[in-house]
């Protein structure tokens, strides 16, 4: 897989990386105190347009069940700690990222 992803939950930030180079940093929201956005490793298992309630336009669910990464339709949420454990985008910003990477992408969530 040539993309790869990178989330810091301290710095509210998902970088796409292809190979080893930054390709662009996208501003996310993550988990509040009572519902962390897990740290690790994982994989997108799947994509999904349009999930409906509050997933925004799209939806990508991660290797870990119950989180992904996904649009919203609070955009004033994007860069503070309001999930219960997902990472949220804008709802163009996860458009984009979506195009670019595919099911099996990795994914490094750390603070």
């Amino acid at each position: 897989m040539p993309y790869w992803i990178d989330v810091s939950t301290k710095t509210h930030r998902l970088r796409l990386y292809r190979n080893n180079k930054l390709v662009k940093t996208y501003p996310v929201a993550i988990g509040k105190m009572l519902t962390p956005t897990p740290t690790g490793t994982y994989t997108i298992v799947n994509k999904q347009l349009h999930p409906g309630g509050p997933f925004g336009a799209l939806w990508m669910g991660l290797s870990k069940p119950h989180y992904g990464i996904h649009g919203t339709n609070n955009p004033s949420s994007i860069g503070k700690n309001v999930s219960h454990g997902c990472i949220r985008m804008h709802n163009h910003d996860v458009l984009e990222l979506s195009s670019k990477v595919s099911v099996g992408t990795r994914v490094v969530i750390h603070n």
